[in-house]
């Protein structure tokens, strides 16, 4: 494993100054695969994937070589999803493999939290079930490159290095100028305080949950599934059905 760089550190020091801000209220605290578990710790970054480069591969709806495109055809309408399997080569496999299998087939989405993220990806339909491709939780893997912005696919866990088939992507449509303020103090690179001042996203998930895609056409239909009517657990009273993911590229 590369040693970490000196922006994981800033990264972490943002990290915990957020999360006051976004924890402190329930409708954006933790994209969790349990309900019941608390919230990951920021300390535990041994997942950490590092790569040479200021390149921000969010920041573009063009799907490179070494990009991976996907499409999830949902109750709702199609979404499509360019995946980074360069920076997160687990979370991509993992996700690719099952999208192949079949595994996410008929899902639906169990956590659906307006201005924050839609969630999906569990077999048990509550939160609380499903498994990686190996059987067993993968390590988390976070990167300098990809953040929680509107539109990311990132992965849905219960604590440090505990992923398995849980996703969410995230739908949060604006950041709190005090936030974008203490991002700026903290060293966050000017592109990204820009793309999560314009577009919105949720900073304070930044290396708590693995970000491995970007929604790069559809973002009105995650806007509509997050704008159904949820029950008190935050589950759409009519079911939204993920009816199945293509590989395109």
């Amino acid at each position: 494993m590369r040693k970490k760089g000196p922006f994981i550190f800033i990264l972490l020091t943002i990290v915990l100054m957020l999360a006051a801000c976004g924890t402190s209220q329930k409708k954006d605290g933790e994209a969790s695969s349990n309900t019941k578990t608390t919230a990951p710790k920021t300390e535990q970054k041994e997942g950490a994937k590092q790569v040479a480069d200021t390149s921000y591969p969010q920041l573009s709806t063009e799907v490179a070589e070494n990009e991976k495109l996907v499409e999830m055809e949902t109750s709702m309408g199609a979404i499509k999803i360019k995946l980074f399997p360069e920076y997160a080569p687990k979370a991509v496999e993992n996700f690719v493999k099952h999208s192949q299998d079949g595994y996410y087939d008929g899902l639906i989405f169990h956590r659906v939290i307006k201005d924050f993220m839609i969630q999906g990806g569990d077999p048990m339909g509550n939160g609380t079930g499903g498994e990686s491709i190996w059987k067993t939780p993968f390590e988390d893997e976070f990167s300098e490159n990809l953040f929680n912005l509107r539109g990311a696919l990132s992965m849905a866990n219960a604590g440090a290095n505990t992923n398995g088939s849980q996703f969410f992507i995230v739908q949060k449509t604006s950041l709190d100028p005090a936030m974008k303020e203490q991002m700026d103090k903290a060293g966050y690179p000017k592109e990204i305080i820009d793309a999560y001042d314009k577009n919105g996203g949720t900073p304070w998930l930044d290396h708590r949950h693995t970000v491995f895609g970007q929604v790069i056409e559809g973002m009105d239909i995650v806007d509509k599934i997050a704008d159904v009517k949820v029950d008190a657990k935050d589950k759409p009273e009519e079911d939204v059905v993920i009816k199945g993911i293509k590989v395109l590229k």
